[in-house]
């Protein structure tokens, strides 16, 4: 009865669905050995080879990027060779042949942004969001590519992005929203990414080079500001009251990004900015080319007002709204000055108290200008 009853009926004793066991034994539901496949089965064991980079993947959204640029960098190259293009186009990979079309063929600025490669371990900044988009593009942030998502309702800001993206020669690409998601992470694009490359930064030499052929010389130099809005207000500043360049700190100091450009208000495709990888050794090297290193400091015994080495060529250097200058970079310095305020307001932001020192320093110079 047992056995019957294990085997299904059939007597044989092999159990269709049991408990454990080996194969063709009572209690298995395993089949027999299986036949071998006279190797041919091992074509399938063998590697293909290491993942190629991701730039190399067809259909991938790094490889989009990488053509976008390529052509990007075609176009520059074509517009600069021919000498050609419109001054306001920023279509290289590196904005620089914009930025020099924009100061000049006649000076070095573009020609010492274009030099300066971008820092290792620096990647694309990408800008989301349709407003964000869009007042990147009204600014002329120098960017690469539009990442537009498809399937989405007409908007005016999407159509003019798409307009002003074409005006200035970038590359406008239609993706997925899948797909635009993974590009932008966790960042809400709303349909809309802009890729900006890193920016080209001069070398601090070639401000040097261009602030001994000016009568005077003036150049502004920022210590510790990680604001990159500053840095554009600053840029900006220093373009309205003629000085030749600005210098910022490679580390833990804000770079030339998107919203150091746009607050810039396109100072920043004229003016050179350079990063000096020290700061203190750029300085004195400014000091062995001429130049009077002037630190502006909350506690400084000298006034603005009183400053007569204005009409001399100098580097104007600022420091953070919190701490100021730096113990070695004031030190570096050959005077410190203080701008004069009333009430109670103990400092300035980096951005207004540039402003405050240069249009003072160029007042001076229009009063007294140098001599011979």
């Amino acid at each position: 009865m047992a056995t019957g009853r294990r085997g299904g009926g059939g007597g044989s004793g092999v159990a269709r669905g049991g408990q454990g066991g080996r194969a063709a034994k009572a209690g298995s539901h395993r089949k027999g050995a299986a036949a071998g496949s006279g190797g041919l089965g091992r074509r399938a064991l063998r590697g293909k080879g290491a993942t190629p980079p991701a730039e190399m993947r067809k259909g991938h959204p790094a490889q989009r990027r990488a053509n976008a640029a390529a052509r990007a960098d075609d176009a520059g190259a074509r517009t600069g060779a021919t000498g050609t293009g419109p001054a306001g186009a920023r279509t290289g990979r590196d904005g620089a042949a914009a930025r020099g079309a924009a100061s000049g063929a006649s000076t070095s600025g573009g020609a010492a942004r274009g030099m300066s490669g971008r820092r290792a371990g620096e990647a694309d900044e990408l800008v989301v969001g349709r407003n964000a988009v869009v007042e990147a593009l009204r600014a002329g942030v120098p960017a690469t590519t539009l990442y537009v998502a498809n399937g989405l309702e007409f908007d005016e800001r999407l159509a003019e992005a798409r307009k002003l993206a074409g005006r200035a020669g970038m590359s406008v690409v239609d993706v997925g929203r899948a797909e635009l998601d993974r590009l932008c992470g966790v960042a809400p694009h709303q349909g809309l990414a802009l890729v900006i490359p890193p920016y080209r930064y001069a070398h601090p030499d070639d401000l040097l080079k261009r602030a001994r052929a000016a009568s005077p010389g003036l150049l502004v130099a920022l210590d510790g500001v990680t604001d990159p809005r500053n840095l554009g207000a600053v840029t900006r500043s220093a373009a309205a009251f003629g000085a030749q360049g600005v210098v910022v700190p490679e580390r833990r100091a804000a770079g030339m990004t998107a919203a150091a450009w746009k607050t810039s208000a396109g100072a920043a495709a004229r003016l050179p900015v350079a990063r000096a990888t020290n700061m203190t050794r750029t300085l004195r090297s400014f000091a062995d080319g001429g130049l009077v290193v002037v630190g502006l400091a909350a506690d400084a015994d000298v006034s603005l007002d009183d400053l007569e080495a204005a009409t001399d060529p100098l580097v104007l250097v600022i420091g953070s709204e919190g701490r100021g200058l730096s113990r070695l970079v004031g030190e570096t310095c050959d005077l410190l000055v203080k701008i004069p305020m009333a009430g109670e307001v103990e400092s300035l932001n980096a951005g207004v108290a540039a402003g405050v020192a240069l249009a003072e320093i160029a007042r001076r110079r229009r009063v007294s200008p140098p001599v011979g």
